[in-house]
């Protein structure tokens, strides 16, 4: 098959393009970089000719709620017009659980704008929603310090690598259209705190934790599902900490 990767350049696309290379398809590995210009349309068509499956991995470079949601409608917009004129055969976007249950979340809001935009489209299409990578346990932990003391949600969280977020858009673009969502996540379902210990424990801090019921996810208010997988999810291998261990 040959596949086009958008956000190819990034930590999910690479390791895609490289999979699905291994795997012996024909992958265009399409960004910035490269002359594809999600925001603009300019490169979409040379990207996605003769893609027969389309793979959306692209992010927003600003997380600010206007910016955000500018950015994934207008880079999902333009990749479905871009997918329908090539004849694309599946489109595969990489999405976050949870996303709709969290509408205080500017960025969630995007998501869902994005996905709405995908599943409006008539196109074939499979939405892989993931839970946190445990690359961002540090950004996380970093978050919700306040002065000399962190303040973690009551609430569960379930990271997973970022390995096994991709090895399962691989899989996914391999197969045929499921015309809606796959859910993805770690292998434990562990309390905030217990991931910012973690972190810290790797670091070699000893920055007092507590646990907050007002604390907040980047300005969210979480609880014990919010962020977690359901009933039927995928369900990876990697607990947080032993990647934690390889770092």
């Amino acid at each position: 098959m040959r596949i086009t990767v958008f956000g190819a350049s990034g930590l999910i696309g690479s390791q895609v393009v490289e999979l699905l290379t291994a795997a012996g398809h024909d992958v265009v590995g399409a960004s910035l970089r490269t002359g594809a210009n999600v925001l603009t349309g300019e490169g979409l068509a040379e990207a996605c000719h003769g893609a027969d499956v389309l793979i959306d991995v692209t992010n927003s470079p600003s997380f600010e709620d206007e910016p955000v949601l500018a950015f994934f409608t207008a880079s999902s917009t333009n990749l479905v017009q871009a997918a329908r004129a090539a004849g694309v055969g599946h489109y595969v976007a990489l999405s976050i659980v949870g996303t709709d249950g969290l509408p205080d979340s500017g960025y969630l809001r995007a998501k869902v704008a994005q996905e709405r935009i995908i599943t409006d489209s008539g196109l074939p299409h499979t939405v892989v929603r993931a839970t946190q990578f445990h690359e961002f346990g540090g950004a996380i932990t970093d978050s919700l310090r306040s002065g000399d003391v962190i303040h973690a949600p009551d609430a569960r969280i379930q990271p997973i690598a970022s390995a096994e977020v991709a090895a399962e858009l691989a899989r996914v673009a391999q197969q045929p259209p499921v015309n809606g969502i796959v859910n993805i996540g770690g292998p434990e379902k562990i309390g905030f705190a217990d991931l910012v210990r973690a972190v810290l424990a790797q670091r070699g801090e000893d920055t007092p934790v507590v646990i907050d019921p007002a604390a907040t996810y980047f300005g969210t208010v979480v609880d014990e599902d919010s962020l977690v997988t359901g009933p039927a999810a995928v369900l990876a291998q990697t607990r947080f900490t032993d990647w934690l261990a390889t770092q």
